[in-house]
């Protein structure tokens, strides 16, 4: 059977992923893999807050819960999804991925991950 570290490490070796954490609405890592000298433990205490304010702006256009978002940055782009009330996964991405089919997959796999949990 299948664990949360092989869900992550599995993310993690798409192409173009620099980074995946699977982390607490505290901000705490629960398993991460990282590459290029990001600091995943770093990263994890930011994704909470662009989580709440995802959350609010939803509530504030009457469209309900976050429960997923893409952030594009200059050089590429973070995901945010809500595995369980508690638990987030973020990923960074590299510039020009598409990200179409990891969203779709996030999207349909999302139940089955945080079983893993």
């Amino acid at each position: 059977m299948a664990t949360i570290r092989d869900v992550v490490q599995a993310l993690g070796r798409r192409e173009g992923v620099d980074a995946v954490i699977v982390l607490g609405r505290d901000g705490l890592t629960i398993d991460a893999a990282a590459a290029n000298g990001l600091d995943a433990d770093g990263l994890a205490a930011l994704v909470p807050s662009v989580a709440a304010a995802c959350t609010r702006l939803g509530n504030a256009a009457l469209r309900g819960e976050f429960t997923s978002g893409v952030v594009e940055f200059g050089r590429g782009m973070v995901v945010v999804t809500v595995l369980t009330p508690e638990v987030l996964l973020a990923m960074v991405v590299a510039p020009g991925v598409n990200i179409g089919a990891l969203l779709f997959e996030l999207h349909r796999h999302r139940a089955a991950i945080a079983g893993l949990l």
